[in-house]
């Protein structure tokens, strides 16, 4: 299976630290939030490796090369402005083929076993999330999960949310019938889910979106007692 890491952001939140540095070659615990990504993946069993990138670009691939370093093979998906998430895979589709793949925020921290994923959508299934407890900074969350593990919108007021993780498999089809270069995520999956071909679970580890300065300095400050 080949994984994308979404790093075509501008990562207005991080400035003044994104100002001249993309996000994803921020620093915590020694290393950039995209190279803990690839070492994570590689253990995983996910070697062939699909990067977009558009702000500050040229410097995520002067950093990462061919992937070779981690043990992966990286091919670019060049933006010339970010194209928003659905945007983004589908002008990657190309490099991503006709099978499953793996996407994954390239700005998350997490000791999620990738590994698991390799299964995990279902036949006829066109979308597989990882959802989390809902951080205090999303105390809304996106989801409802169902038993059946079939993903619900819009969110009731009144039932338990979870937040998406930034983790999921897709199969191309979700992608089907999308002509604008730009185009969000949220909206495909409420097609998916509307006619339960989406899935999710629940992930209890860590997890932390590195979304802010402070978020970023927390990361690096429990990174470095490891």
């Amino acid at each position: 299976m080949k994984v994308m890491l979404l790093a075509a952001g501008k990562g207005t939140r991080m400035l003044p630290l994104t100002a001249t540095t993309p996000k994803p070659l921020l620093q915590a615990g020694g290393r950039a939030l995209i190279e803990h990504q690839l070492i994570k993946l590689q253990a995983a069993g996910f070697t062939d490796v699909v990067i977009n990138h558009a702000w500050l670009g040229p410097q995520i691939e002067q950093a990462l090369g061919d992937g070779s370093r981690f043990g992966v093979s990286i091919q670019w998906s060049r933006e010339d402005e970010p194209l928003e998430t659905a945007g983004g895979i589908i002008h990657a589709l190309p490099l991503l083929g006709s099978e499953p793949f793996l996407v994954v925020n390239a700005d998350i921290w997490t000791d999620f076993p990738f590994a698991t994923l390799h299964t995990a959508l279902r036949e006829g299934e066109l979308a597989h999330l990882v959802l989390v407890s809902n951080p205090e900074h999303h105390p809304r969350g996106d989801f409802v999960l169902h038993h059946n593990a079939l993903l619900e919108l819009p969110l009731p007021t009144d039932v338990h949310t979870y937040t998406y993780s930034g983790i999921a498999v897709y199969r191309p089809a979700l992608f089907a019938g999308v002509s604008e270069r730009k185009y969000p995520l949220l909206p495909l999956l409420k097609k998916a889910i509307a006619v339960n071909k989406a899935s999710g679970e629940v992930y209890r580890g860590e997890w932390l979106d590195v979304g802010t300065p402070a978020r970023l300095d927390e990361l690096d400050q429990r990174l470095k007692k490891y």
